[in-house]
């Protein structure tokens, strides 16, 4: 198996349970807290390639960053919701498991077992 990487927030139980369950298959991946260290927007748009998703598809709506921010203006360029993504890293929906040439959203958890 490739390495297995995790874009992780130890203060979300979705992304607790994910990296316990990848621990649970034997897997100790790699774990990127995305807050401290995001994606560089190369990174993000392979993960979003990955996922078949579009930027605000993987867009926490509900963080006051996204309103405050007009993130909800459908004039928006894919280039400048990767921005905002990037600037305020809260935004991005984890946790993100990358393996195999593949990437999937734990939630629910079990999820990530489709890419291992």
């Amino acid at each position: 198996m490739s390495q297995v990487s995790i874009y992780h927030n130890p203060r979300c139980s979705k992304s607790r349970q994910t990296l316990q369950l990848l621990r649970e298959q034997g897997i100790e991946p790699v774990i990127i807290e995305y807050l401290k260290s995001p994606p560089t927007p190369a990174q993000l748009s392979e993960i979003l390639q990955l996922l078949d998703k579009q930027p605000r598809d993987l867009m926490r709506q509900k963080e006051a960053e996204y309103e405050d921010n007009g993130l909800d203006n459908p004039s928006l360029s894919r280039e400048q919701l990767i921005a905002a993504m990037l600037a305020y890293p809260i935004l991005i929906e984890r946790p993100i498991v990358l393996a195999n040439g593949k990437a999937a959203i734990g939630r629910p958890p079990e999820k990530v077992l489709e890419i291992l």
